[in-house]
């Protein structure tokens, strides 16, 4: 019984290619007490790849959080199949702006001690005490308070791209960081102000808001469903759109359009620009934007030595990654040395006053 894709990436693309089917991006999280996680894990990879499911999955003790997309033929059947689950039975789902058959390329589901690396000691504080939940009317009537602070709890490289308006962007790599740089930055508000959070979907603002009640806020709300369940309620119910560029997304599209406006520029020659792109030497692999006129200029590489490695035979250039592992500029997210018009780091908080 296969439990795992050997297939290698070209022969992947080949057969969605060759299977001719329009396809669904979707997303969605739940936490839940799993008992047995590698015979959870190795009952749902069985039944979505019966189904032709793609994408990322991560199950843990806590829940799962997946990250997928499926032919949309047999989307009522994968619903129904979450339906036969208890803890999955009308879970909400992300469905994306947009779709990209080439999304996900392989079905991967793993096992982690967490559904989402956020560092917490979940042992020290009550998970379930979460915030309010609200919409996108209620989230768009929040955050004209002036007694609101808008927190983003994505990484620096998602919300350079995109962010709602007047947002708080803390420049973090990772979720762990910004935990409690935001609690000190907003230690004087904890009574006064409303901390409104979001993200991509609504999972990390699920932990963080039992996290910062636990931590003594007294008003903490969070956005149902995230920038993608947002985006999708104000276009069915007229609203107005208060996020402005691209919403980053963790797969081979990399991002979706929410509104018409460029936010971000090219790190390489500083041009307004807001999609991202991995060097093209797998050596290197570096996350970073690049605009189109660079990327035809530059081969798809971070750097004028990454563009003459890859030109090399290939053989060579395994030869040259042979014990070296990956470079470190892997981790940077675009924030590499060589990059001469990377985002400049700041204060977050720089634009509230939290000596009042």
């Amino acid at each position: 019984m296969q439990l795992y894709n050997n297939l290698s990436a070209k022969e992947r693309v080949d057969l969605i290619k060759q299977a001719g089917k329009e396809r669904l991006t979707i997303s969605f999280y739940k936490y839940a007490n799993i008992g047995n996680t590698e015979i959870f894990r190795n009952h749902m990879y069985l039944a979505w790849d019966d189904l032709s499911v793609l994408g990322r999955i991560y199950i843990a003790k806590e829940g799962i959080n997946a990250q997928l997309s499926v032919p949309a033929e047999n989307f009522n059947k994968f619903k129904n199949h979450l339906d036969t689950i208890t803890f999955l039975e009308n879970v909400r789902l992300n469905v994306a702006i947009e779709h990209d058959n080439y999304a996900f390329l392989k079905l991967k589901v793993k096992v982690r001690k967490k559904i989402v690396a956020d560092g917490l000691n979940d042992n020290s504080f009550d998970v379930t005490n979460k915030g309010v939940h609200v919409n996108a009317e209620q989230f768009n009537a929040l955050i004209e308070d002036p007694a609101t602070v808008l927190v983003d709890m994505r990484n620096h490289y998602e919300s350079e791209i995109g962010h709602f308006k007047n947002a708080i962007t803390p420049d973090v790599d990772t979720f762990r960081e910004s935990l409690d740089l935001i609690e000190e930055d907003l230690r004087a508000h904890k009574e006064d102000k409303k901390l409104v959070m979001y993200c991509t979907g609504g999972i990390r603002c699920e932990k963080a808001s039992a996290y910062y009640k636990h931590k003594g806020f007294k008003n903490v709300f969070q956005l149902e469903g995230g920038i993608i369940n947002y985006t999708r309620q104000v276009d069915a119910e007229g609203l107005e759109n208060k996020f402005i560029g691209k919403n980053f997304v963790f797969d081979q599209r990399r991002s979706e359009r929410i509104s018409d406006d460029v936010i971000a520029n090219c790190h390489q020659c500083g041009k307004p620009a807001d999609m991202h792109t991995n060097c093209a030497n797998e050596a290197c692999h570096l996350l970073f934007i690049q605009c189109e006129q660079c990327k035809e200029k530059m081969d798809n590489c971070c750097s004028s030595n990454c563009q003459d490695i890859i030109k090399l035979p290939y053989e060579e250039q395994k030869a040259l990654r042979k014990g070296q592992g990956n470079s470190n500029d892997i981790f940077k997210k675009g924030r590499a040395d060589h990059l001469p018009y990377k985002k400049d780091l700041r204060n977050i908080f720089e634009s509230l006053d939290t000596t009042k």
